[in-house]
């Protein structure tokens, strides 16, 4: 889903960058471009944010 529209940045490119170490709002800003425009997206770009750090560092069970 498309979360800044101004920039084309998706949902998944955000969940991408943190996974590549982004870990606040100012590193998808440099990185994607994310509320450098508009701004309209920086609520929902922080809420993909958020949702992406407690995925990132939730524990993973495996199963043995």
């Amino acid at each position: 889903m498309y979360i800044c529209v101004c920039k084309g940045v998706t949902d998944t490119a955000i969940r991408e960058a943190v996974c590549q170490g982004a870990d606040r709002m100012r590193d998808l800003k440099v990185r994607l471009g994310v509320s450098e425009q508009c701004g309209i997206c920086a609520i929902y770009a922080q809420e993909v944010l958020e949702q992406a750090l407690i995925q990132k560092t939730a524990p993973r069970h495996h199963l043995t």
